[in-house]
C-alpha cells in the first residue's frame, strides 16, 4: 500500500508522543519535576503590548493578584505602538500600583524586540516572566514557574495554556481537545531530558542574564535579510537549548486564552505557527545532534512529517484515494478523542466537551498540511504576524471563575499545537 511509509512514520512520531515520553515520566515519578521553594528572586513581568484593547486591563489586573510577594515583583507593559487605546487601559490597570509601569516603543519594532526592551529596563530583576497581552494569568503562575528554577543551568521554565472560550462552538471545542494532548503528554518525552524545544510566550519564566546573552541573536533575526516577527518563542526556546541550558515545562502553571472561533482565525494561526515550524526545525539541523539522542530521533522525525505529509496527502488526492488516508485520520483522532474523554470523565461537565468535538480535526489536519506547509515554506521571508494586532474572539473569563484545572495534570497528555 503507498500509504504505508507515511504511516510507518506517523507511528513512529505517535510512538514517541504518546508513548514513550508518558513511560518516561511514570518511570521517573517524583525525579521528573523538581522543585525548590526556598528560591525568592526579584522578578519582572513583561507584557509586550500591540492593539489589545481593554484586555490588557484584565492582563495586569490578573497579574496583580498573584500569590508570589510583591515587593518582589515588578510588572512591565512594552506597548510597541498600538493604533487603539491599549495604552489607556494599560495606565489604568497601573494606577495605584507602583510596581506597574507602561513603557512606549519609539517606532513599532516586533514582540521580541519590545520584549529585549523591557528585559534592558527591568534592571532589579533575576528572573522575566514574559506573559502574552491577550492571556489571564491564573494567581499561582508566578510562583510554580520560579521553584522549577533548581539548578544554576536551568534558564527557562514554560507553563500551559488553557482554552477559556471552550463552549463556544465546535471550533473551540475541538481546540480545547488539542491542546489538551499538545500540552501533555506531547511534551512528555521533551520533559524528561529537560530539553522542551518550544515553551510558550503566553505563559514562560527566563534567566534574565540568558536573555542577555543571547539578545544579539534575537535582535538580528531574519531571512534573506528580511526580519522575521513570528515564532519568537519557538526560536528563542531552540538557542537556550542550543547553548546548552536546561528548559522546563510545568502543568502547575497555567493561563487561559481565547481560541479562534472560526475558520479563518483558525486557518492564520495555523500558516504561522507552520512557517515556525519549518523555520526552526530546518535551522536546528545544524546542531540537533547535540541533543539527547532520543530527543534527535524525536526532532528529525517531526521535520520528517512535517515535509512529506503533503506529498502524500496531494498524491492520494490525485490518485482518488484520498478515502484512505482520511480514513486513517479518523481512526487516530477517533481513537485519541476516547482517550480525552476518559481522562476528564471527573472533571465537572462545565470543563470538558465532548471526545467527539476531536473529529473535525481528521479533516482539518490534511488540508492544513496539503495548504499550508506548501504556503509556509514560499513564505518563509513574510513579516506578518497573521494573528497580531486583532482582539481576541472572546473575553477570558476571571481565573476565579475558572475553577484550576491542575487536575487535568495528573491525567493528561503533549505537545504538537501546530499540527
Amino acid at each position: 500500500m503507498e500509504l504505508f511509509p507515511i504511516h510507518l512514520l506517523f507511528i513512529v512520531v505517535l510512538m514517541n508522543r504518546y508513548i514513550l515520553g508518558p513511560f518516561l515520566r511514570r518511570l521517573k515519578g517524583q525525579r521528573f519535576e523538581r522543585v525548590d521553594d526556598t528560591y525568592r528572586p526579584r522578578v519582572a513581568i513583561i507584557i509586550p503590548l500591540f492593539n489589545e484593547g481593554e484586555g490588557i486591563f484584565h492582563t495586569v489586573r490578573a497579574l496583580l493578584a498573584q500569590d508570589y510577594p510583591r515587593e518582589l515583583t515588578e510588572i512591565i507593559v512594552v506597548d510597541d505602538c498600538s493604533r487603539d487605546d491599549s495604552v489607556a487601559w494599560a495606565t489604568k490597570a497601573a494606577e495605584g500600583h507602583p510596581n506597574v509601569r507602561v513603557m512606549r516603543n519609539p517606532e513599532n519594532m516586533g514582540k521580541r524586540k519590545g520584549i529585549n526592551r523591557g528585559v534592558r529596563a527591568a534592571t532589579n530583576a533575576e528572573i522575566i516572566v514574559s506573559v502574552d497581552s491577550d492571556v489571564l494569568v491564573d494567581r499561582s503562575a508566578v510562583r510554580q514557574l520560579i521553584r522549577r528554577f533548581v539548578h544554576p543551568n536551568v534558564a527557562a521554565v514554560g507553563g500551559r495554556t488553557f482554552v477559556s472560550n471552550r463552549h463556544q462552538n465546535w471550533m473551540t471545542r475541538m481546540i480545547e481537545i488539542k491542546f489538551h494532548f499538545a500540552q501533555c503528554w506531547l511534551k512528555d518525552l521533551e520533559r524528561s531530558f529537560r530539553q522542551v524545544m518550544c515553551l510558550s510566550g503566553c505563559l514562560t519564566a527566563y534567566r534574565r542574564t540568558v536573555l542577555l546573552q543571547l539578545e544579539p541573536i534575537l535582535e538580528t533575526r531574519a531571512i534573506a535579510g528580511v526580519p522575521i516577527k513570528y515564532g519568537e518563542d519557538r526560536f528563542l526556546t531552540r538557542q537556550i537549548v542550543k547553548h546548552d541550558y536546561e528548559t522546563v515545562y510545568t502543568l502547575d502553571a497555567y493561563c487561559f486564552t481565547a481560541a479562534p472561533s472560526n475558520l479563518t482565525g483558525y486557518f492564520s494561526q495555523q500558516l504561522r505557527w507552520r512557517r515556525s515550524n519549518l523555520v526552526d526545525l530546518l535551522s536546528g539541523l545544524s546542531h540537533a545532534w547535540r541533543l539527547h539522542p532520543v530527543i534527535t530521533v524525536h526532532y528529525v522525525s517531526q521535520l520528517a512529517l512535517l515535509l512529506s505529509y503533503p506529498v502524500v496527502i496531494v498524491h492520494n488526492l490525485l490518485n482518488g484515494e484520498f478515502w484512505d488516508i482520511l480514513s486513517f485520520h479518523f481512526l487516530v483522532i477517533g481513537l485519541l478523542g476516547f482517550v480525552y474523554r476518559i481522562e476528564t470523565r471527573n472533571l465537572p461537565e462545565d470543563r470538558r466537551v465532548a471526545g467527539a468535538s476531536f473529529l473535525p480535526m481528521a479533516l482539518l489536519m490534511p488540508v492544513t498540511y496539503a495548504l499550508f506547509t506548501p504556503l509556509a515554506l514560499l513564505t518563509l521571508d513574510s513579516g506578518s504576524w497573521e494573528t497580531r494586532g486583532s482582539p481576541t474572539t472572546a473575553p477570558a473569563p476571571s481565573p476565579v471563575a475558572n475553577p484550576a484545572p491542575a487536575k487535568l495534570t495528573s491525567n493528561s497528555a503533549g505537545e504538537g499545537t501546530s499540527s
